[in-house]
């Protein structure tokens, strides 16, 4: 069945990807923050009801993907009422809206829900623990979206990095060039995301739910396959770069102070995913080298 998607938080890098997976003969509306405040009960009602109404007017199935969230990090922790409030208060408007126009939702999450002190990869089923104040709003966000009575999903990712907007990939590569050396935290771990390859796990979703195929678990996981820290990362992309990987210097989480304490692993287990039916995420390696080659 042809699709129609609303994807709040067009203009990011995942909203972006999201637009362009979607290819052309999915109907997507992909509004900014500042074109569709989640806020708004008024603006997001009107939102939603006109996927619904284009939808059935196409004959398409319409699906709410949602990318808009606020995730600087550091800022968070000085302002967690407005985190809280594009975090927790817009999703949930979101899902009320969906709810009552009986349209799927599908929101994007994040790693920091969770302690970040395992020693396996994090599945669906183990308890959150967010130790930040992003953290802690995504988690309520969740409880938001699946306490809704909508037909939703959450899907927690991590570490994603895309074309547009800011993000680690850009500023390793920047540093390239301005930087002899460079210092990079070797004591946290977690799993690389290309935005393209979250934006087409996503898309694939959506077609589960327009096939009646929607997943069991109401929370799923979808990141670059495998693990790796920070420094390994950063000497990964040096390399795509054809620069010395030696160049990177590995250093602690101590020596990098921040605001808000980062998680030391978050790897996510991709096993909902794939028992979903959903086509496994390939490893983070295999994305790098496909990111740089522009595929």
């Amino acid at each position: 069945m042809r699709l129609a998607l609303l994807v709040p938080g067009g203009s990011g890098q995942l909203g972006r990807d999201l637009a362009a997976k979607a290819g052309p003969e999915v109907d997507v509306l992909a509004p900014s923050s500042a074109e569709l405040n989640l806020t708004s009960v008024g603006d997001v009602l009107s939102a939603v009801g006109a996927l619904a109404s284009r939808a059935a007017a196409s004959g398409a199935f319409p699906v709410v993907l949602n990318a808009a969230a606020y995730t600087a990090v550091d800022a968070a922790e000085k302002d967690e009422k407005r985190a809280f409030a594009v975090n927790v208060d817009g999703p949930r408007v979101l899902a009320a809206a969906c709810a009552s126009r009986r349209v799927p939702l599908v929101h994007v999450s994040t790693d920091y829900v969770f302690p970040g002190d395992a020693s396996r990869p994090y599945e669906v089923t183990d308890a959150l623990g967010p130790h930040t104040a992003y953290g802690r709003t995504k988690a309520a966000g969740e409880d938001a979206v699946l306490g809704s009575g909508a037909r939703s999903w959450v899907v927690r990712t991590s570490w994603v990095y895309g074309k547009s907007g800011k993000n680690f990939v850009k500023t390793m590569a920047r540093l390239e060039q301005e930087k002899d050396t460079l210092s990079v935290v070797d004591d946290q771990v977690g799993s690389p995301t290309w935005s393209a390859d979250l934006a087409a796990g996503l898309v694939e979703l959506a077609g589960f739910l327009a096939e009646d195929r929607g997943p069991a678990s109401p929370v799923l996981h979808c990141t670059g396959a495998g693990e790796v820290s920070w420094c390994g990362f950063a000497k990964a992309i040096f390399t795509e770069l054809g620069a010395d990987p030696g160049r990177v210097k590995p250093c602690t989480t101590a020596d990098y102070p921040l605001p808000a304490p980062r998680p030391a692993y978050s790897v996510l287990s991709n096993a909902s995913w794939r028992e979903a039916g959903l086509t496994p995420v390939r490893s983070w390696e295999d994305a790098l080298k496909a990111y740089f080659a522009g595929a």
